[in-house]
């Protein structure tokens, strides 16, 4: 009987190992999609991914290509091989021929040339941020894919999506071109292919805005794939546009392919039970913090589908700061946007933005840190501080001046409120290492929209886009903000995220065109136009120092200026008219005599004392 057993025992084992070692290496996903020549980092490590890929061998054979290390992890699914492209290696094909025993399969793996050279973002620039999904429908063949998690577009439900895509936003880029925008920021393009999620408002949403991913290297194909992303890109640069990507290094959703076949335990931050993050950034800072609180910080879930990812993994780190050099050569990308940025590991952070700065050192990389304070901003961007750890973000959305700016327009001024509160803001500018790379907005698509938070006043409204175009940093708009679409965050986001007017066949009326907008839409889009022009054709204005004055009675004064020209901005907060004595300004002024009113065409003769309007902003080029 133990005879017979060991006969079957053997025979068992046998079979098992002919089926493992007979079979061919089934090879689903091989990332980076391909790689590039020319770098100055010549090593890249590719994810393998396929059924008992690692027990695989692999051999390769092509000039100037090393393998300097294989590497297997818990998940026998995964490989992780090391490459070395040296100076030598050319562009072409590089057959990888995995085997299992008898058995083999080649991977075709593509090397093409470096050529990429991003054009620089700079104040020079106005960025244009839009949810593509939301702007416009130009090509109703790809609303609905079979076979896809979520596969349907329903313009009817504000949850779902609209389909809009890439090509709704090339047909219209001479709208944005005539408004002033050189540059476009979508929301995240990356595929978001998943069950409807419960939101917090209770309902169930699509993944339209982007930020749930599901697979980095695809794409979303309702937005055109990857082909048509391309096609954008190119489109705007023909046009000396430029583009930047929105990226999400913090989390995915949990229908992504490598959250449901994890390769490593430790690939995603893990609880015992399920733990939000706190979203203060507070503890990070706080000398007298614990790590309880800042692992609660970095580590906890953003909510309970998005699984916080754990870039203190070294493959992880690798896959994410790949992602991010293959997609800014293969989609020719100029800036980054970095979602959630403080709740990312800072020295992953760190890494992956020396990464590509070493490969595109012009490149803006800007993340989004929703803190107020302008001494805790500095610490996640390159600052004039000593703190323990130096973070090298080159720039980072103003949310110090977002606040200060409503404080300017809503608030009645006091000594630290109101239009002092944004002067005191812009005054605190010495933390930062280099403040004109700071991102200024008026809102985005998390924030209630500009003119609802405004109160509908149209002064304001101008007044406010006026300090946008005229301050120091890079300035951006949200989509619709220039022909007065508004909203609050009630009872849901979607309210702040509607579709543009005119994206869709069956709209009634097309906010893109004159002819389809209201009187005074067509008055803001006017006012929005000139003076985004104006700036875009006037370094002093975008590029030359700022001078600012301590506000006096409700009027702020500052001034952009170089050697060729001097601009002088007055605002005033007050609900009256106010008369503003300029000598007090001789430092900026003492050389001129008269004005230029930049909107409005009018010369002023006489500037020693101006009449302001209530809630008016002046914009004057200073004449001798």
């Amino acid at each position: 009987m133990k005879f017979l057993f060991r006969v079957a025992s053997t025979f068992f084992f046998w079979v098992v190992t002919f089926l493992a070692v007979g079979q061919a290496p089934q090879i689903q996903r091989v990332e980076p999609l391909n790689w590039f020549t020319g770098l100055k980092n010549p090593h890249v490590q590719l994810l393998v991914y396929g059924k008992n890929i690692a027990s695989s061998s692999l051999s390769l054979a092509y000039p100037g290509v090393k393998v300097k290390k294989i590497s297997k992890v818990e998940n026998p699914n995964y490989l992780f091989i090391d490459l070395e492209i040296g100076k030598t290696a050319k562009p072409g094909t590089v057959k990888m021929t995995f085997g299992n025993g008898a058995t083999k399969t080649v991977w075709n793996y593509e090397l093409v040339a470096k050529k990429h050279k991003p054009a620089t973002i700079s104040q020079a620039d106005f960025v244009y941020l839009l949810i593509p999904d939301r702007f416009a429908n130009g090509n109703e063949a790809n609303d609905n894919f079979a076979g896809m998690i979520d596969a349907k577009a329903d313009k009817s439900s504000p949850f779902l999506r609209h389909g809009g895509d890439f090509e709704g936003i090339i047909q219209n880029l001479p709208y944005l071109q005539e408004l002033g925008v050189t540059t476009l920021w979508n929301t995240p393009v990356i595929e978001n292919d998943e069950v409807l999620k419960k939101e917090g408002h209770g309902n169930l949403q699509a993944g339209y805005h982007g930020y749930h991913f599901t697979d980095h290297y695809q794409i979303d194909r309702r937005l055109g794939g990857n082909d048509g992303y391309k096609k954008l890109s190119q489109t705007l640069h023909q046009r000396g546009m430029k583009l930047v990507q929105d990226a999400v290094y913090n989390h995915v959703s949990d229908d992504h392919w490598m959250y449901k076949d994890q390769p490593t335990k430790d690939w995603f931050n893990t609880w015992p039970t399920y733990t939000e993050t706190t979203h203060k950034e507070q503890p990070i800072l706080d000398i007298y913090g614990t790590q309880t609180d800042r692992k609660a910080v970095t580590d906890g879930w953003f909510t309970k589908f998005l699984p916080d990812l754990n870039q203190r993994n070294p493959f992880l780190a690798n896959y994410l700061a790949q992602h991010a050099l293959w997609s800014t050569e293969n989609f020719e990308l100029d800036g980054w946007r970095i979602d959630t940025y403080k709740y990312n590991d800072m020295a992953f952070m760190n890494r992956c933005n020396k990464a590509l700065l070493d490969e595109y050192p012009n490149l803006l990389i800007f993340g989004e840190t929703w803190v107020t304070t302008p001494s805790f901003l500095a610490y996640f961007v390159q600052n004039n501080l000593k703190f323990p750890f130096q973070c090298n973000l080159p720039g980072t959305c103003d949310f110090p001046s977002y606040s200060a700016i409503y404080a300017a327009l809503n608030e009645p001024t006091s000594w630290d409120g109101g239009i002092n509160k944004l002067y005191q803001t812009m005054a605190q500018d010495f933390l930062y290492a280099d403040p004109t790379k700071l991102v200024t907005f008026l809102d985005n698509h998390d924030t209630d929209r500009y003119l609802s938070v405004i109160g509908d006043d149209y002064n304001k409204y101008k007044m406010g886009l006026t300090w946008l175009l005229t301050t120091r940093g890079v300035p951006q708009i949200y989509y619709g903000t220039e022909v007065l679409m508004k909203n609050f965050k009630n009872p849901t986001d979607a309210e702040v995220r509607r579709d543009f007017v005119g994206g869709w066949k069956t709209d009634v009326a097309n906010k893109f065109t004159a002819a389809g907008r209201t009187a005074q839409e067509n008055d803001a889009f006017e006012f929005v136009k000139k003076l985004a022009n104006y700036r875009k054709n006037t370094p002093a204005l975008h590029s030359g120092k700022l001078t600012q004055f301590v506000p006096k009675d409700g009027v702020y004064a500052y001034f952009r200026h170089n050697t060729d020209k001097t601009i002088m901005v007055l605002m005033n907060t007050n609900k009256t008219e106010t008369n503003v004595e300029t000598s007090r300004f001789v430092e900026c002024t003492k050389d001129f005599t008269k004005a230029v009113n930049v909107l409005s065409g009018e010369v002023m003769g006489n500037i020693q004392t101006l009449k302001i309007p209530a809630s008016t902003a002046l914009v004057l080029e200073l004449q001798r």
